[in-house]
């Protein structure tokens, strides 16, 4: 008989299971339990039964181990000197959506060279992670393969749903059954409907296709995610941080029967896409906070060691230490400067 199937598949590789990622990588009990209780804080946040400002806050993507390890100590020691006010997460995005082609992250590309090697990818994911939560840093990542959090979502705090997939049925059914709590991106247009319907999908329960911690094949049933929240990016229809969209927002979540909590990303389409703006919204942010709008219940910075971005070119050598290579980021020096200062601001109003 002809054989008219997988016609385009040029090969099939064995994949190690979840269970033999987690045994070769285990994490602690201490561990366990740290990022139970940083998954409570940011639930307690995002309820509103504590005050604090979630910040989320790291490079766009990771794409150097030892880059990232400097940034998260650094991240560390700010974290600690405003956690009475800020509760600080690092920004760990191991998986990139691209509209078109381009790097799609240390996961599926680790060696920035475009032979993907996937099982040396989640095996770098997977130690890293550990890395920065044995520090006491809690970590949060974009969810974009519904595979991949069976590798790591034990050493996850807080998660994302992208611009590009909030609308996707197969990403509302993975928030569904996270064990964190889930913000859901505006799309890319700007559209907010879009990410409320995924919130309200997501809390109730569902049932798909996906794979067990044993690699096996199975139907998985979720409870439903009951910590969902909103991210305002902005989109191609302008910034919407802005405080009459802040209460648009707030009133479109209520009308859905959702009690209203929102991030603020501070950039892509909120800063049209020039990382220094960041500050600016950030700015806005908190003078929005201390002025009662307490819809607001955290906000994304991208930044890294070194302000900007650079391209990925056939000699990765090359690279500049500490630059992101997808989005422009802040650099170090002015994230600690404009933390501080929302520190500052959440107390009183001052001078920017």
């Amino acid at each position: 008989m002809k054989n008219i199937q997988d016609l385009r598949i040029k090969a099939f590789e064995q994949l190690i299971s979840p269970q033999e990622l987690l045994e070769r990588h285990p994490a602690s009990e201490k561990v366990l339990k740290q990022v139970e209780k940083q998954r409570q804080t940011i639930t307690n946040i995002l309820q509103g039964t504590d005050s604090r400002l979630l910040a989320i806050v790291g490079p766009c993507s990771i794409h150097d181990k030892q880059a990232a390890l400097e940034y998260a100590g650094r991240l560390q020691e700010l974290a600690g000197k405003i956690s009475d006010r800020i509760f600080v997460v690092m920004r760990t995005y191991f998986e990139k959506p691209r509209t078109v082609l381009g790097w799609r992250g240390l996961i599926l590309d680790p060696y920035l060279d475009g032979s993907y090697r996937i099982a040396d990818g989640l095996e770098m994911a997977r130690s890293l992670l550990l890395s920065i939560t044995e520090t006491g840093l809690p970590v949060g990542c974009e969810m974009l393969d519904p595979i991949v959090p069976q590798y790591i979502d034990d050493l996850v705090a807080w998660a994302a749903i992208g611009a590009r997939t909030t609308e996707s049925q197969t990403h509302r059914n993975l928030a569904s059954g996270l064990s964190v709590p889930v913000g859901f991106k505006n799309s890319t247009s700007g559209n907010l409907t879009i990410a409320v319907d995924a919130i309200k999908s997501a809390s109730n329960p569902a049932s798909f296709i996906g794979i067990d911690k044993f690699g096996q094949s199975s139907i998985v049933r979720t409870t439903g995610n009951p910590t969902g929240h909103l991210i305002l990016r902005g989109g191609t229809s302008g910034p919407n941080y802005y405080e009459e969209d802040v209460e648009k927002a707030a009133r479109l979540m209520e009308k859905s029967g959702i009690s209203p909590s929102i991030i603020i990303d501070c950039s892509h389409a909120n800063s049209n896409k020039k990382y220094h703006r960041q500050a600016r919204v950030l700015r806005s942010v908190i003078d929005q906070k201390v002025d009662g709008y307490q819809y607001i219940k955290g906000i994304m910075l991208e930044s890294n060691l070194v302000e900007g971005s650079q391209t990925v070119g056939a000699d990765i050598s090359t690279l500049i230490y500490g630059v992101s290579i997808t989005d422009a980021c802040i650099g170090w020096k002015e994230t600690e400067r404009i933390m501080l200062k929302a520190y500052s601001g959440l107390e009183e109003k001052e001078e920017w």
